[in-house]
Protein backbone atom coordinates (compact mmCIF):
# COMPACT_ATOMS: atom_id res chain seq x y z
CA UNK A 1 0.00 0.00 0.00
CA UNK A 2 1.31 3.43 -0.92
CA UNK A 3 0.77 6.51 1.23
CA UNK A 4 0.67 10.00 -0.27
CA UNK A 5 3.24 12.19 1.49
CA UNK A 6 3.55 15.25 -0.79
CA UNK A 7 1.70 16.61 -3.78
CA UNK A 8 3.77 14.47 -6.18
CA UNK A 9 5.16 11.67 -4.01
CA UNK A 10 3.75 8.61 -2.31
CA UNK A 11 5.74 6.03 -0.37
CA UNK A 12 5.56 2.27 -0.11
CA UNK A 13 7.51 0.68 2.73
CA UNK A 14 9.48 -2.43 1.77
CA UNK A 15 9.28 -5.46 4.09
CA UNK A 16 12.97 -5.41 5.04
CA UNK A 17 13.25 -3.91 8.57
CA UNK A 18 16.54 -4.19 10.44
CA UNK A 19 19.18 -2.30 12.45
CA UNK A 20 20.53 -0.63 9.29
CA UNK A 21 17.25 -0.22 7.39
CA UNK A 22 15.11 0.95 10.34
CA UNK A 23 11.46 0.17 9.48
CA UNK A 24 12.50 -0.82 5.95
CA UNK A 25 13.39 0.86 2.67
CA UNK A 26 11.07 3.60 1.47
CA UNK A 27 10.22 3.10 -2.21
CA UNK A 28 8.82 6.35 -3.61
CA UNK A 29 6.27 6.61 -6.41
CA UNK A 30 6.35 10.02 -8.10
CA UNK A 31 3.37 10.98 -10.24
CA UNK A 32 2.06 14.22 -11.76
CA UNK A 33 -1.70 13.94 -12.18
CA UNK A 34 -2.83 10.85 -14.05
CA UNK A 35 0.46 10.33 -15.86
CA UNK A 36 2.74 7.33 -15.57
CA UNK A 37 4.93 7.14 -12.50
CA UNK A 38 8.61 7.35 -11.65
CA UNK A 39 9.72 4.88 -8.96
CA UNK A 40 12.73 5.73 -6.77
CA UNK A 41 14.61 2.95 -4.96
CA UNK A 42 12.61 -0.24 -5.65
CA UNK A 43 14.11 -1.88 -2.59
CA UNK A 44 14.57 -5.62 -2.01
CA UNK A 45 13.71 -8.45 -4.40
CA UNK A 46 10.31 -9.03 -2.81
CA UNK A 47 7.68 -10.00 -5.37
CA UNK A 48 4.73 -8.62 -3.41
CA UNK A 49 6.42 -5.25 -2.89
CA UNK A 50 7.49 -5.01 -6.53
CA UNK A 51 4.12 -6.05 -7.95
CA UNK A 52 2.49 -3.33 -5.87
CA UNK A 53 4.93 -0.77 -7.30
CA UNK A 54 4.13 -2.06 -10.81
CA UNK A 55 0.36 -1.97 -10.33
CA UNK A 56 0.10 1.28 -12.33
CA UNK A 57 2.13 2.36 -15.40
CA UNK A 58 5.79 3.16 -14.61
CA UNK A 59 7.87 5.15 -17.07
CA UNK A 60 11.22 5.32 -15.22
CA UNK A 61 13.00 3.73 -12.24
CA UNK A 62 15.69 5.70 -10.39
CA UNK A 63 18.29 4.56 -7.84
CA UNK A 64 19.93 6.80 -5.22
CA UNK A 65 22.97 4.62 -4.58
CA UNK A 66 24.46 1.16 -4.86
CA UNK A 67 23.38 -0.57 -1.62
CA UNK A 68 21.40 -3.76 -2.07
CA UNK A 69 18.40 -2.67 -0.01
CA UNK A 70 17.83 -0.04 -2.72
CA UNK A 71 18.87 -1.90 -5.87
CA UNK A 72 18.07 -5.60 -5.43
CA UNK A 73 14.53 -5.41 -6.82
CA UNK A 74 15.36 -3.08 -9.70
CA UNK A 75 15.93 -5.80 -12.30
CA UNK A 76 12.61 -7.53 -11.61
CA UNK A 77 10.72 -4.22 -11.51
CA UNK A 78 12.26 -3.44 -14.91
CA UNK A 79 10.91 -6.76 -16.21
CA UNK A 80 7.47 -6.16 -14.70
CA UNK A 81 7.08 -2.63 -16.07
CA UNK A 82 9.42 -2.33 -19.05
CA UNK A 83 10.67 0.93 -17.53
CA UNK A 84 14.42 1.63 -17.73
CA UNK A 85 16.43 1.69 -14.52
CA UNK A 86 18.88 4.57 -14.18
CA UNK A 87 21.43 4.58 -11.37
CA UNK A 88 24.73 6.33 -10.63
CA UNK A 89 26.73 3.17 -11.49
CA UNK A 90 26.42 1.44 -14.89
CA UNK A 91 26.23 -2.01 -13.26
CA UNK A 92 23.05 -1.00 -11.41
CA UNK A 93 21.25 0.15 -14.58
CA UNK A 94 18.80 -1.97 -16.58
CA UNK A 95 17.94 -0.66 -20.03
CA UNK A 96 18.89 2.90 -19.09
CA UNK A 97 21.94 5.15 -18.98
CA UNK A 98 23.88 6.01 -15.80
CA UNK A 99 22.77 9.17 -14.04
CA UNK A 100 24.83 12.35 -14.41
CA UNK A 101 25.29 14.85 -11.59
CA UNK A 102 23.49 18.08 -12.45
CA UNK A 103 21.20 16.35 -14.94
CA UNK A 104 17.57 17.44 -15.19
CA UNK A 105 15.22 14.59 -15.99
CA UNK A 106 11.80 15.13 -17.57
CA UNK A 107 9.62 12.04 -17.11
CA UNK A 108 5.92 11.47 -16.54
CA UNK A 109 5.29 15.22 -16.39
CA UNK A 110 7.87 15.60 -13.62
CA UNK A 111 11.03 17.71 -13.41
CA UNK A 112 13.70 15.87 -11.41
CA UNK A 113 17.14 17.34 -10.68
CA UNK A 114 19.99 14.89 -10.03
CA UNK A 115 22.14 16.23 -7.17
CA UNK A 116 25.48 14.60 -6.34
CA UNK A 117 25.56 13.92 -2.58
CA UNK A 118 28.52 11.58 -1.93
CA UNK A 119 29.64 10.55 1.54
CA UNK A 120 27.42 7.67 2.56
CA UNK A 121 28.76 6.14 -0.65
CA UNK A 122 30.82 7.74 -3.39
CA UNK A 123 27.97 7.27 -5.88
CA UNK A 124 25.14 8.66 -3.73
CA UNK A 125 22.75 11.10 -5.40
CA UNK A 126 19.61 12.89 -4.26
CA UNK A 127 16.62 13.83 -6.42
CA UNK A 128 15.21 17.35 -6.13
CA UNK A 129 11.65 18.01 -7.30
CA UNK A 130 11.27 21.81 -7.36
CA UNK A 131 7.63 21.56 -8.49
CA UNK A 132 6.45 19.38 -5.62
CA UNK A 133 4.13 21.66 -3.67
CA UNK A 134 5.01 25.13 -2.41
CA UNK A 135 8.59 24.32 -1.37
CA UNK A 136 9.60 21.32 -3.48
CA UNK A 137 10.88 18.03 -2.12
CA UNK A 138 14.18 16.18 -2.12
CA UNK A 139 14.62 12.41 -2.06
CA UNK A 140 17.80 11.98 -0.06
CA UNK A 141 18.45 8.24 -0.23
CA UNK A 142 20.58 7.38 2.81
CA UNK A 143 22.37 10.74 2.90
CA UNK A 144 19.73 12.01 5.32
CA UNK A 145 17.60 9.52 7.23
CA UNK A 146 14.20 10.09 8.80
CA UNK A 147 15.79 9.37 12.17
CA UNK A 148 19.15 8.28 13.50
CA UNK A 149 22.54 8.78 11.88
CA UNK A 150 23.92 7.90 8.46
CA UNK A 151 26.90 5.57 8.06
CA UNK A 152 29.85 6.90 6.07
CA UNK A 153 31.09 4.07 3.86
CA UNK A 154 34.85 4.61 4.15
CA UNK A 155 36.87 4.23 1.93
CA UNK A 156 34.06 4.52 -0.63
CA UNK A 157 32.73 7.67 1.00
CA UNK A 158 34.39 10.24 3.26
CA UNK A 159 33.25 12.54 6.04
CA UNK A 160 34.51 15.60 4.14
CA UNK A 161 32.31 14.64 1.17
CA UNK A 162 29.40 13.98 3.48
CA UNK A 163 29.54 17.35 5.23
CA UNK A 164 29.69 19.08 1.83
CA UNK A 165 26.67 17.06 0.68
CA UNK A 166 24.66 18.07 3.73
CA UNK A 167 25.40 21.72 2.96
CA UNK A 168 24.37 21.17 -0.66
CA UNK A 169 21.02 19.69 0.35
CA UNK A 170 20.45 22.42 2.94
CA UNK A 171 20.82 25.08 0.23
CA UNK A 172 18.27 23.59 -2.20
CA UNK A 173 15.32 25.85 -2.88
CA UNK A 174 12.45 25.80 -5.34
CA UNK A 175 12.39 28.90 -7.59
CA UNK A 176 9.51 30.71 -5.89
CA UNK A 177 9.60 34.40 -5.02
CA UNK A 178 9.56 35.25 -1.34
CA UNK A 179 9.73 38.89 -0.25
CA UNK A 180 10.98 39.92 -3.64
CA UNK A 181 13.83 37.39 -3.72
CA UNK A 182 14.28 34.17 -5.61
CA UNK A 183 13.93 31.07 -3.50
CA UNK A 184 11.27 29.76 -1.18
CA UNK A 185 11.29 27.79 2.06
CA UNK A 186 13.42 24.64 2.41
CA UNK A 187 12.14 21.54 0.62
CA UNK A 188 10.43 18.63 2.30
CA UNK A 189 12.88 15.77 2.88
CA UNK A 190 11.90 12.29 1.65
CA UNK A 191 14.48 9.90 3.15
CA UNK A 192 14.97 6.28 2.10
CA UNK A 193 14.50 5.16 5.71
CA UNK A 194 12.25 6.70 8.33
CA UNK A 195 9.54 9.37 8.25
CA UNK A 196 9.13 12.47 6.10
CA UNK A 197 11.16 15.52 7.18
CA UNK A 198 9.17 18.77 6.83
CA UNK A 199 12.28 21.04 6.81
CA UNK A 200 15.31 19.33 5.26
CA UNK A 201 17.59 22.33 5.82
CA UNK A 202 16.99 22.24 9.59
CA UNK A 203 17.71 18.50 9.68
CA UNK A 204 20.93 18.95 7.69
CA UNK A 205 21.99 21.61 10.19
CA UNK A 206 21.37 19.16 13.03
CA UNK A 207 23.34 16.46 11.20
CA UNK A 208 26.29 18.79 10.70
CA UNK A 209 26.25 19.87 14.36
CA UNK A 210 26.13 16.22 15.46
CA UNK A 211 29.10 15.30 13.26
CA UNK A 212 31.16 18.23 14.53
CA UNK A 213 30.33 17.27 18.12
CA UNK A 214 31.48 13.70 17.44
CA UNK A 215 34.73 15.03 16.01
CA UNK A 216 35.33 16.96 19.22
CA UNK A 217 34.70 13.77 21.21
CA UNK A 218 37.17 11.85 19.05
CA UNK A 219 39.78 14.58 19.51
CA UNK A 220 39.31 14.34 23.29
CA UNK A 221 39.64 10.54 23.17
CA UNK A 222 42.85 10.84 21.15
CA UNK A 223 44.28 13.42 23.55
CA UNK A 224 43.49 11.14 26.50
CA UNK A 225 45.27 8.25 24.78
CA UNK A 226 48.22 10.35 23.67
CA UNK A 227 47.63 9.48 20.03
CA UNK A 228 47.29 11.42 16.80
CA UNK A 229 44.47 10.62 14.41
CA UNK A 230 46.99 9.13 12.01
CA UNK A 231 48.44 6.85 14.70
CA UNK A 232 44.95 5.65 15.72
CA UNK A 233 44.01 4.39 12.25
CA UNK A 234 44.45 0.73 13.13
CA UNK A 235 42.08 -1.95 14.39
CA UNK A 236 43.29 -1.42 17.97
CA UNK A 237 43.15 2.36 17.68
CA UNK A 238 39.65 2.34 16.21
CA UNK A 239 38.48 -0.06 18.94
CA UNK A 240 39.92 2.20 21.66
CA UNK A 241 38.21 5.31 20.29
CA UNK A 242 35.00 3.34 19.76
CA UNK A 243 34.87 2.34 23.43
CA UNK A 244 35.40 5.93 24.52
CA UNK A 245 33.06 7.73 22.12
CA UNK A 246 30.30 5.11 21.72
CA UNK A 247 30.09 3.42 25.16
CA UNK A 248 26.44 2.35 24.91
CA UNK A 249 26.02 0.91 21.43
CA UNK A 250 22.73 -0.76 20.54
CA UNK A 251 23.07 -4.38 19.34
CA UNK A 252 23.57 -4.75 15.61
CA UNK A 253 25.22 -1.38 14.94
CA UNK A 254 28.75 -2.08 16.17
CA UNK A 255 30.16 -2.38 12.66
CA UNK A 256 28.47 0.85 11.57
CA UNK A 257 29.92 2.66 14.59
CA UNK A 258 33.40 1.34 13.77
CA UNK A 259 33.01 2.70 10.24
CA UNK A 260 32.03 6.06 11.74
CA UNK A 261 35.17 6.12 13.90
CA UNK A 262 37.34 5.17 10.93
CA UNK A 263 35.97 8.02 8.83
CA UNK A 264 36.31 10.48 11.72
CA UNK A 265 39.95 9.50 12.18
CA UNK A 266 40.62 9.82 8.44
CA UNK A 267 39.03 13.28 8.47
CA UNK A 268 41.10 14.43 11.45
CA UNK A 269 44.29 12.87 10.05
CA UNK A 270 43.91 15.08 6.96
CA UNK A 271 43.98 18.22 9.11
CA UNK A 272 47.34 20.06 9.34
CA UNK A 273 47.99 18.81 12.89
CA UNK A 274 46.43 15.35 12.32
Amino acid sequence: MTTQVTELASVQLAPNPGPMTLDGTNSYVLRAGSGSAVVVDPGPDDIGHLRALAAEPVTLILITHQHIDHTEGAGLLHELTGAPVRAPRPQDCHGGDPLRAGERIAAGGLEIHVVATPGHTADSVSFFLPGDGPSGSVLTGDTVLGRGSTVIGIPDGTLAQYLDSLRTIAELRAPHRVRGREGGPPPVGLPAHGPVLPDIAAVCGQYIAHRLQRLDQVRAALDAAGLTAGEAQSDDGIAAVLREVYPDLAPGVEVAAAYSVATQLAYLAAEPDG
